[in-house]
């Protein structure tokens, strides 16, 4: 989606929609993993921990060939993705907490060597895309649990003995999940215009789920802290 002009609203409002979910299973693995408080978890609550992911990955995958400057963003996404993971390590090195709260290969890494990729790939047709995108992801779950002796393969699904990361999203099966929606928005965005063409894209309710859409990457990088902060405030108004 190149300018602001030709966004295609319902991708931007479904991209808002998935961030926003992201912020209330993490506030509410807070409250358990931090806050020692034992919830009863909904049902869409362990939908969206064990398949939100994926749609996010997909929906990044459509979205890959509406825009352009596809390895400027995928460095930007991915920069931010380290700064994560330097972060998390200083709060493991601080004593802050355990190790297992280091981001090692998060989405924003993911999302960021995707998009770094895509331009390589981007010209096979909608079909051989999807079918690669199903090969990486039927490897993806044929090495889940594999352990091998090598450190730095972990970014591609081979973890070694002992790995530990909060957010982990190898490449296998991931990168078919992106390749899959980039197939996809060749084929239903073809024309690179929107589905819904009415006036609910326009409605305040819309407007704010797309602004959410549209600012995703600074509101996964701010989402924590603030959400970290609300814990320790309820935590404080605890008798």
């Amino acid at each position: 989606m190149a300018n602001s002009k030709s966004r295609i609203w319902e991708l931007d409002a479904l991209r808002g929609v998935c961030i926003l979910c992201v912020i209330v299973v993490h506030f509410l693995f807070d409250l358990s993993f931090f806050g020692g408080f034992h919830l009863t978890l909904p049902a869409w609550y362990v939908f969206i921990q064990e398949y939100g992911g994926a749609i996010f990955v997909l929906l990044s995958g459509c979205c890959a060939t509406l825009g352009t400057r596809s390895v400027r963003r995928g460095c930007i996404v991915f920069a931010a993705g380290m700064l994560i993971t330097g972060v998390t390590y200083g709060m493991y090195r601080l004593g802050m907490s355990g190790a297992d709260v280091v981001v090692k290969f998060g989405v924003l890494h993911l999302l960021g060597v995707c998009m770094i990729l895509y331009p390589i790939f981007k010209k096979l047709p909608p079909a051989a895309l999807a079918g690669l995108g199903i090969i990486i992801a039927v490897t993806g779950f044929a090495i889940r649990g594999v352990i091998v002796p090598q450190r730095w393969l972990f970014p591609l699904g081979l973890v070694y003995e002992g790995f530990m990361s909060s957010d982990y999203f190898p490449l296998f099966p991931q990168l078919g999940y992106f390749f899959i929606g980039a197939a996809i928005g060749k084929t239903v965005y073809r024309e690179k215009k929107t589905l819904l063409p009415g006036t609910f894209g326009k409605t305040p309710l819309a407007r704010f789920f797309c602004w959410c859409g549209r600012q995703s990457l600074f509101i996964y990088l701010l989402h924590q802290p603030i959400v970290y902060g609300l814990l320790e405030l309820v935590l404080a108004l605890q008798p």
